[in-house]
């Protein structure tokens, strides 16, 4: 019995052991994510919710099952052959968290192009790494002192075969359970295990640095989809549908030569535009732009799932998302005829820019496919004011305006906002709006200050613009990424203490604002969304639409006979001129999903 006991310590303890170092390590890793600039320890923060654990301990279980396949000294090699892997590829994957805000990726090696987006130095080694390396010193110890390594194994490949067999088809069956019930079914409430998130910290997370790899694998080697020749003939005839044979008019060129900055505005909706409450206006500094601007006040949100990584995509591509998953992080690598690419052409530095994490909805992936020239991330700024989810608007604002002036003219700088994202929390000293108590507590009233908050933000921009001699050559776009206080908290607006039925309706409007001090203002009224922005400021700023007519899969508002879009749900808006127009507006989300999963742009290069 005890030869029996002892033959049974001897063949399990590396198994378990591996086991246990490995989820060690796991949790080490992810204890590091979220502290400061990912360089010390913080366990509190290693989950995002309430992990999956006995699916993450599975995982590694079924790794470690090879290792039954060797006899007791192949065991111990086993053993050290996969610690190093593991150790290296955990290491890899905190250094390359540090630098681009998400983890290393089989896409990195099928399109190396979008690799290291920031181009900064991966090699970025700290102290905390040398945890990483505890447990050899401990392996060595123990088989240096201890007579473990004098024991024989005569068990049979056969019986040796089947326990490894055994363990990995049980785990998998549980972790392949454990998904079933989680992710597809939903049944276990407050747990998200094999799901992609917008936060790559919280899918590594979720999924465990393990877990991660093997659905990154499984996942992206399956991604792309080759167009057949009729699907690219089907896509050609979409976009020639698409042209409109217009002559020229008075805005062809009407902003020729002008620098471009894009201010995607967090959760702005259109109904607050020229509108007051309790006798102040909400949004002063849009407000007094329109004088100078072209106001198209009749524009639709037609994001899917990728919410404001969507409206990234539409404004600088043309592009519809995909309807499966969110696009950026899905499909990061695809090409298209962007406004970088126009704009580069044309001779202009071309910059993209988000207060966050370059990891987050993968935005700098995609940006580098786009081609901008430059990318600026959170670490590119000053993290001297935060204010709800990250960089305070007011900060950014000025330190993007400060890091301009030292761009070349032309420029066309890609700006994205975040303090008027949800539940709208604004500290009560940058409150401008004077509301009564009941309105201010209510999710109407608190959205009316973040938008007001935004607003001046983008004055006091404009002023440094301006300081800086630059807003007189500049044009500046100004856009909701999408709706926010009806998209997400309607319910909770419904009885807001407001009279009046002017903020009530979900109209899933935005506005779209384009201004320089030289326009003469206008209101456009054409139904539109954000595949319209490219095309229109493009024409605006005197690019030949033949560069962009057959990619794009909006239109010129400026120029224009038709006056009807579509929305995410395939609700159309406006008026098609006839079934034709109609029937075309139904197939762009099929055409678009071609185009995306196709690559379909780098086909024809």
């Amino acid at each position: 019995m005890k030869d029996f006991f002892k033959k049974l310590i001897y063949n399990n303890w590396l198994f378990v052991s591996l086991v246990l170092i490995i989820q060690g390590k796991s949790m080490l890793l992810l204890s590091m994510l979220r502290t400061t600039n990912s360089s010390s320890i913080d366990f509190a923060t290693m989950y995002f919710g309430v992990p999956a654990i006995g699916a993450h301990i599975l995982i590694i279980t079924l790794l470690s099952s090879i290792i039954y396949l060797f006899r007791y000294k192949g065991k111990i090699r086993a053993v050290l052959t996969i610690d190093i892997i593991i150790t290296l590829l955990f290491l890899f994957d905190i250094w390359y968290y540090r630098a681009n805000g998400t983890f290393l990726s089989i896409r990195h090696i099928l399109h190396p192009e979008i690799f290291n987006p920031t181009e900064r130095n991966l090699l970025n080694f700290r102290v905390v790494d040398l945890f990483f390396f505890i447990d050899f010193i401990a392996f060595y110890i123990l088989f240096k002192f201890n007579k473990v390594k004098n024991f024989k194994d005569t068990s049979k490949f056969t019986l040796r075969l089947i326990k490894t067999l055994s363990i990995a088809i049980l785990s998998g069956f549980i972790i392949y359970l454990s998904h079933y019930y989680i992710d597809i079914k939903g049944l276990v409430p407050n747990i998200s295990f094999l799901r992609l998130s917008w936060a790559p910290f919280q899918t590594y997370s979720d999924m465990s640095p393990l877990g991660y790899h093997a659905f990154d694998l499984s996942y992206y080697t399956g991604a792309s989809k080759e167009l057949t020749s009729e699907e690219i003939s089907e896509v050609e005839e979409w976009f020639e549908n698409n042209k409109e044979d217009l002559k020229d008019n008075e805005y062809a060129g009407y902003l020729k030569g002008k620098n471009l900055i894009a201010i995607q505005v967090e959760s702005l909706e259109n109904f607050v535009i020229n509108q007051k409450v309790n006798g102040q206006e909400i949004t002063p500094t849009l407000n007094k732009l329109l004088s100078n601007s072209l106001y198209f006040d009749n524009i639709y949100e037609q994001n899917n799932s990728g919410t404001s990584s969507d409206a990234d995509l539409m404004v600088n591509t043309s592009i519809f998302p995909v309807r499966n998953n969110s696009t950026f992080p899905t499909y990061p690598w695809t090409k298209y005829n962007s406004l970088q690419q126009l704009l580069n052409e044309e001779g202009y530095t071309t910059i993209s820019t988000h207060a966050e994490l370059p990891g987050n909805w993968n935005w700098a992936e995609p940006h580098k496919s786009f081609e901008t020239d430059k990318i600026w991330d959170i670490n590119e700024f000053n993290l001297d004011e935060v204010i709800g989810l990250g960089l305070s608007d007011e900060s950014y604002l000025k330190q993007v305006a400060n890091k301009l002036k030292d761009e070349k003219d032309p420029f066309y700088a890609f700006v994205v906002t975040l303090t008027s994202h949800g539940p709208f929390e604004i500290p009560e000293d940058k409150k401008l709006l004077n509301l009564p108590s009941d309105l201010d507590e209510n999710m109407l009233g608190a959205y009316f200050q973040s938008i007001r908050y935004t607003d001046e933000a983008i004055k006091l921009f404009l002023e440094e613009l301006d300081k800086n001699g630059q807003l007189d050559n500049t044009v500046i776009m100004i856009y909701g990424d999408h709706c926010g206080v009806h998209k997400f908290y309607e319910d909770l607006i419904v009885d807001a203490p407001l009279e009046g039925d002017w903020w009530q309706d979900n109209d899933k409007e935005i506005p779209f604002i384009i201004y320089n001090k030289d326009i003469e203002g206008k209101t456009i009224s054409n139904a539109g969304g954000q595949v319209d922005f490219l095309p229109t400021i493009s024409y605006l700023l005197g690019i030949d639409k033949e560069k962009f007519q057959n990619s794009s899969m909006g239109r010129i508002l400026v120029n224009t006979n038709r006056d009807s879009t579509i929305l995410n749900n395939g609700e159309i808006k406006g008026t098609p001129k006839d079934e034709d127009e109609k029937n075309h507006l139904d197939n762009v989300f099929k055409i678009a999903d071609l185009i995306i999963e196709g690559n379909y742009f780098n086909i024809l290069k």
